[in-house]
């Protein structure tokens, strides 16, 4: 998910097994099929979502993120706090495993739909599951196959 879409998450967005929400960018645009993308939420989500959750009974948020009534431009400036914030925790991470790759929230969801298409999941899931209207943009995201996944689908040409 992107970061905007997470801080303005509320409660009522979790449904059972399954979070559901309209992305903020799509909001913004003149489409007339606002279609919620819905997510399936695995056992160590919800466990995330259970120990950060907003516990002040009056803000509207489930993250404690945002409150109620704020500004576009202050919401624009909590995001962007909140996308550093992560990212020092992440850097942080990949200092303490000796990653030598740079990481950050941006590289999560190219991260997404890479480890997605590796493990034979559709083009059309994983697009959906970014929020994209179209295709191409999710191509955009896909990294190329590895050498050993080339290789082992030119094997596959030979077998019976």
């Amino acid at each position: 998910m992107n970061f905007a879409d997470i801080i303005e998450l509320k409660p009522e967005n979790i449904n059972g097994n399954y979070l559901h929400f309209i992305r903020v960018k799509t909001k913004r645009t003149k489409k007339k099929d606002l279609r919620p993308i819905r997510v399936g939420l695995n056992p160590k989500a919800i466990d995330i979502i259970k120990r950060q959750k907003n516990t002040v009974p009056a803000n509207p948020y489930l993250f404690p993120v945002l409150e109620k009534d704020l500004t576009p431009l202050t919401t624009k400036h909590r995001c962007q706090r909140f996308i550093k914030w992560v990212n020092n925790k992440m850097e942080s991470i990949r200092k303490e495993l000796k990653i030598e790759q740079k990481i950050g929230t941006y590289s999560a969801r190219h991260s997404f739909s890479t480890v997605l298409k590796r493990k034979g999941v559709s083009t059309e899931f994983i697009k959906e599951s970014l929020g994209h209207s179209s295709s191409v943009t999710t191509e955009n995201y896909l990294d190329s196959f590895t050498d050993d996944v080339k290789l082992e689908y030119a094997n596959l040409l030979t077998q019976l």
